[in-house]
């Protein structure tokens, strides 16, 4: 991933080298540009080199401008770079075509210099917003699987709980965007348990009073890490870390929260964690069979889960084992 750091890279493609030239007028100020007369040529430079977006025309010999966006759009390396076809063309279904294809956007010649401006800088804005949203994610992920390290060595949880959040998220009728953001989330619950001491985080026998008291602080604790953050992401995360052990019936911690009390996403979590952490070995304990497990989940309904959930998430089984057969630890 490449962020736009100073000038972006803006690669130009057109038969005409006066197209080719109006172009380098319009934006040679601003970006590092470089340009081809063909779309062989254009895969040419990108083989050296990726641009951050490709202004590209249609109408070209050989291989056109659509067979040329639609080869990009194929290989995992290219997929992502934003694709403006700058033509003449005034058919709809050629645009109908190239926004098919993957192009975000469309300019007409003859070109308008303050459009192409606009155009471009908005696109590689969003770009950048994109990857600096990506990031987000991949740090909270790694907090996230910092803590669970620092655990056990069932690296694989954070990644297995994440993912039966979303497909609880679903179940329950969750957008896929919100339940997407359940799911980046989710790897933060534990984070506070990086403010436990290993003695009682690692402890391979049965916790005593005092220490299972001090383990219990670490939701808070990630409440502390987590709070008064303006990131959507990380309010989640926040909610997540406080009540991912408070129970139906009230019986939880760290507020004693019961019924609606407990959000929705704390809900969701607390069942994806619990199913996780039975099937998983810890060092005081083996994994249980799935079966044992799902069986656990359904006499908790009513007292610490929440019946409705429960249910959802039972009736997902087939969802959960095929996430748990993708991701299993490796000892």
């Amino acid at each position: 991933m490449t962020f736009i750091t100073e000038k972006a890279r803006v690669l130009v493609v057109d038969d005409e080298p006066l197209n080719l030239k109006v172009i380098r007028e319009v934006l040679n100020n601003e970006y590092r540009l470089s340009f081809a007369k063909s779309a062989e040529a254009a895969l040419k430079l990108i083989d050296n080199e990726l641009p951050n977006l490709i202004l590209l025309d249609i109408m070209m010999p050989e291989m056109s401008g659509l067979e040329m966006c639609a080869l990009l759009k194929k290989q995992e390396r290219t997929k992502h770079i934003p694709i403006i076809f700058v033509t003449a063309l005034g058919d709809e279904q050629d645009e109908f075509i190239g926004l098919e294809l993957g192009a975000v956007d469309y300019i007409s010649k003859p070109i308008s210099a303050p459009i192409v401006r606009a155009r471009v800088k908005n696109h590689l804005s969003l770009v950048q917003a994109e990857q600096l949203k990506k990031a987000h994610v991949d740090l909270v992920t790694r907090l996230g699987r910092a803590a669970e390290y620092k655990d056990t060595d069932t690296g694989e949880h954070i990644i297995r709980m994440s993912q039966y959040s979303k497909v609880l998220a679903l179940a329950y009728g969750m957008s896929e965007e919100y339940a997407e953001l359940i799911k980046q989330a989710a790897p933060m619950h534990d984070i506070g348990k990086i403010g436990i001491p290993d003695n009682v985080l690692l402890k391979p026998g049965k916790l005593t009073p005092e220490e299972f008291e001090q383990m219990k602080t670490h939701a808070a604790i990630g409440g502390k890490i987590l709070e008064n953050s303006n990131s959507p992401l990380l309010q989640l995360a926040y909610v997540l870390a406080m009540e991912h052990h408070e129970k139906w019936d009230g019986s939880g911690y760290p507020n004693n929260l019961k019924h609606e009390e407990i959000s929705i996403e704390g809900r969701i979590v607390a069942i994806a964690d619990v199913f996780d952490a039975l099937t998983s070995k810890r060092p005081y304990k083996d994994a249980w069979s799935t079966d044992d497990a799902f069986d656990l989940i359904n006499q908790q309904a009513g007292s610490h889960f929440d019946p409705e959930l429960t249910a959802l998430f039972l009736a997902n089984k087939d969802k959960i084992l095929a996430i748990k057969a993708l991701n299993n630890d490796k000892f």
